[in-house]
């Protein structure tokens, strides 16, 4: 098993995003390796911090690497997605400030008996949540061929996802496509000689969008963040990391949507729809990681940072 090492993203960003108060409450969606939670916990006095995360291994890590904040920090084995009605259920509803480092972390790309890397031979798995049924082997080997074109397309936006969908089916008629290994050599002969420049050309896209499938990563992402941007006091604030345009267009949206003051037709002359402004966004456009930061991290290098601030009750 791979060593759970971990670089936080856009560190430094993130902290300053959030404007940490030491008697505060935060909420951090994707635990991880704990080096954003880390660096929350420490800035905490009489504060306390939520971690969510619905991969056992970091929630066993996490435990050790936070161990000297034990006493304001409470980890959760669960999906962000639930994480409005698990803080509501424990009697909290309101909160200083909540980070989202959406996607894979670098343990898992890391751990290749996870099946995430097209760099490696390992089972197809790809789930985050090692409970669930789901996983990449099943989607590979048992969805139609329409579908797993539409996946590709979509959540990959590959477009050769016609032709590796083709390719798939075409395959599992006379094998299983057990490995990463296997799926990485039949996604790489469906691009034409002249493009093939390694698998990370070939390859990211159709794997990035089995995963998503597998882990269900932008089902209800937008809804999510709008519900626990509602949950802030006035002045707190939500940090969200994405590392796609489909994460970051559910990130952008959400944010407009709680930006805006009205969301009748254009046309209608008098407001009937009731909604008021509830945040107002502080990065007009993302931030994004410093050069050095994209140089010593390569998982930086396709990072964007958004954050929003509640304005109202």
């Amino acid at each position: 098993m791979t060593e759970f090492a971990h670089i936080p993203v856009m560190l430094r960003e993130c902290i300053e995003g959030l404007a940490i108060k030491g008697d505060g409450i935060y909420v951090d969606c994707t635990l991880g390796g704990a080096g954003h939670s880390r660096e929350i916990a420490s800035r905490l006095t009489t504060g306390k911090l939520i971690a969510f995360d619905k991969d056992a291994e970091a929630i066993e890590f996490a435990k050790q690497r936070l161990a000297p904040y034990a006493e304001r920090v409470t980890l959760l084995k669960d999906d962000f997605k639930r994480a409005p009605s698990r803080l509501k259920a424990a009697g909290i509803t309101r909160l200083d400030g909540v980070l989202m480092d959406l996607g894979v972390s670098s343990y898992q790309l890391d751990s290749a008996e996870r099946g995430f890397s097209y760099n490696a031979d390992a089972p197809l798995d790809m789930r985050m949540d090692k409970d669930q049924y789901l996983t990449a082997f099943n989607v590979v080997n048992e969805y139609p061929e329409q579908r797993l074109a539409d996946i590709i397309f979509e959540y990959g936006e590959e477009r050769y996802a016609r032709r590796i969908a083709r390719e798939i089916v075409k395959v599992r008629q006379t094998e299983t496509i057990a490995t990463t290994a296997q799926l990485a050599e039949i996604t790489e002969r469906c691009y034409p000689p002249k493009e093939r420049k390694g698998r990370a050309s070939t390859c990211k896209r159709t794997f990035q969008a089995i995963r998503i499938e597998v882990n269900g990563e932008l089902d209800g992402l937008k809804e999510t963040i709008e519900q626990l941007a509602l949950m802030l006091r006035p002045g707190g604030r939500i940090c969200v990391i994405s590392f796609h345009s489909l994460e970051d267009r559910a990130v952008k949206t959400a944010f407009k949507f709680l930006e805006a003051d009205c969301i009748c037709p254009p046309r209608q002359p008098i407001c009937t729809c009731g909604k008021k402004r509830e945040v107002k966004i502080l990065t007009k456009k993302p931030l994004v990681a410093s050069e050095e930061e994209r140089e010593s991290n390569s998982r930086s290098q396709s990072a964007k940072l958004r954050i929003a601030e509640r304005i109202r009750a």
